[in-house]
């Protein structure tokens, strides 16, 4: 049995219960002389040397089972426990093993606050952490680590589709509880994007369940997509870049003419997420947003789920040049063209994916009303 003292994200309830697979008993305590920060451009916590006190919580009579959870979820973060002296109620010393990070793997920033972290991540790393638990015993955490960011991409994406398109139902049927069986679900590829297997009965329209059918789906999370446009000039920015997709598919010319696109981050909206990819892509600050059709490209086989947007922008000339991540090995070339060239294209060919083309059709029925706003 053990006492561990939480300061950071575990102090948040649903999530170490997630962590544990129970809710344990907690009470408030204090490490002396340490303080808590966000570490910088993470969105989790690190505890340093220095301070007033780290405020947390206290949790004793933990299990080997308990520890070892901890350790599979902590340790893949690169977080090591040691045992320190806390301060509970009544100004009483307790001895409790905290976890801190390994030397210089993060750097602090900001003074740390859970609540500000709960409002905007804690259902988000709490969806993902059932996926990072539910790995425990059979995976290296180490590797599910660098595969976080992934998985909490993913886990935005599953509390959007919980809500997104609620009481969209008039003509399609409205599913109940039991309208879908899984039998079995298989994880054959998991990397930056991964492949799902899943085995299961759905309910036919004749009221019947189906027979056993075994489905693979493709998942790589959310995206937004945007395609600037300067109503005053009646100009729109593209861009364009290597694709691997048409590479692999034996295409002639895999570099495409394409909008301003890129994966939600979790924790972000895709409003968020449009706005950071022009910056990333384009070099854009957008002066508004303007919402398009969100979909599923293609429902088939990928579980992907696109949020569409017009981005209002300033496109004088000189505008375009080349852009994106070298993190990411990001090639992009940007292009500032006419309305009028836009649709050119997409009749010829030279466009031919669906995001841009579903924009520049929707961009062709907002046009007049956008170019009247603005005086155009």
């Amino acid at each position: 049995m053990a006492d561990l003292f939480f300061y950071g994200t575990l102090c948040h309830a649903p999530l170490l219960a997630c962590v544990l697979g129970r809710a344990p008993d907690t009470a408030p305590a204090v490490l002396p002389g340490h303080s808590v920060w966000w570490a910088k451009g993470e969105a989790f916590p690190l505890i340093a040397e220095g301070g007033a006190g780290a405020r947390g919580v206290l949790v004793r009579g933990l299990t080997g089972d308990d520890l070892a959870r901890l350790d599979f979820y902590e340790g893949g973060f690169g977080y090591r426990t040691r045992d320190m002296a806390v301060r509970v109620a009544g100004g009483a010393e307790a001895m409790a093993l905290v976890f801190f990070p390994d030397a210089g793997l993060w750097q602090p920033g900001a003074p740390w606050s859970l609540d500000d972290w709960a409002g905007r991540w804690g259902a988000t790393v709490i969806e993902a952490a059932g996926d990072f638990m539910a790995q425990f015993g059979c995976a290296d955490p180490v590797r599910l680590r660098r595969r976080y960011p992934q998985m909490l991409t993913r886990a935005g994406a599953r509390l959007r589709a919980q809500t997104a398109r609620a009481g969209a139902a008039e003509l399609r049927r409205s599913p109940a509880p039991d309208d879908v069986e899984v039998e079995a679900l298989h994880h054959p590829y998991s990397a930056y994007f991964a492949v799902e297997e899943r085995d299961l009965r759905f309910r036919r329209f004749d009221g019947t369940m189906s027979a056993p059918v075994n489905r693979a789906v493709f998942v790589s999370g959310d995206a937004a997509v945007l395609l600037p446009y300067d109503p005053v000039r009646d100009r729109v920015l593209v861009i364009e870049q290597f694709r691997a997709g048409p590479q692999a598919r034996g295409d002639a010319n895999p570099w495409l003419i394409e909008a301003v696109a890129g994966r939600i981050d979790g924790g972000e909206t895709p409003e968020e997420a449009a706005r950071r990819e022009a910056a990333e892509e384009a070099g854009l600050q957008l002066a508004a947003l303007i919402p398009g059709p969100s979909y599923y490209p293609s429902p088939a086989a990928k579980a992907e789920y696109l949020y569409s947007f017009i981005g209002i922008a300033d496109l004088p000339d000189g505008v375009a040049g080349t852009g994106g991540l070298a993190a990411e090995a990001e090639d992009i070339r940007s292009h500032v063209i006419s309305f009028e060239r836009l649709m050119r294209l997409a009749a010829s060919g030279e466009i031919d994916n669906a995001p841009l083309l579903i924009l520049a059709q929707w961009l062709s029925a907002e046009r007049p009303r956008l170019r009247a706003a603005r005086g155009a």
